[in-house]
């Protein structure tokens, strides 16, 4: 009968265990349209642990990846963008394109590449905008499809 008690005890601390451990916080975030393309599998799987000493959270969207509470968001399979006048700048071997600042946000987009992965980084924290591109576009890069188009006037990255 003690023996039955114990084992009931250590099953009992076993699941408040990993019941406590799957306690984790999941953000919320809307997939993009060709979240299922299978170049945005091969880019998920690339995403680093951390970013600019933000570490990453789990996401409820496919091809989805963020850091922070979240200060960064990726999404993989967003709208190629045509060519533009926006700003367009070289990081970490990948071409972006800089989407026009909103007030909270600043957007990137990948300019080239199919599918497109967009990054969003929230505004008003101490963050180094360029070493976050960089690291992101270092770790994926040799998950995403080759570049069919390049940036034609590259531009020195916008200061955050």
């Amino acid at each position: 009968m003690l023996r039955s008690r114990r084992l009931a005890a250590v099953a009992g601390a076993v699941i408040l265990a990993a019941a406590l451990a799957g306690c984790s916080t999941t953000v919320h975030l809307e997939p993009a349209a060709d979240a299922n393309d299978p170049g945005c599998a091969a880019v998920s799987v690339l995403l680093p642990e951390t970013v600019a000493g933000l570490d990453r959270v789990w996401t409820d969207a496919q091809a989805t990846g963020a850091w922070g509470d979240p200060t960064i968001v990726l999404r993989c399979g967003v709208e190629p963008p045509a060519p533009s006048e926006l700003v367009c700048t070289t990081i970490g071997g990948v071409d972006w394109l800089v989407l026009d600042q909103e007030e909270e946000r600043q957007r990137l987009v990948t300019y080239g590449r199919e599918p497109a992965v967009e990054v969003n980084i929230r505004r008003g924290e101490q963050i180094d905008f360029q070493a976050v591109v960089d690291t992101l576009s270092s770790s994926i890069q040799p998950g995403l499809s080759a570049a069919t188009a390049q940036c034609t006037e590259r531009v020195e990255f916008p200061a955050g």
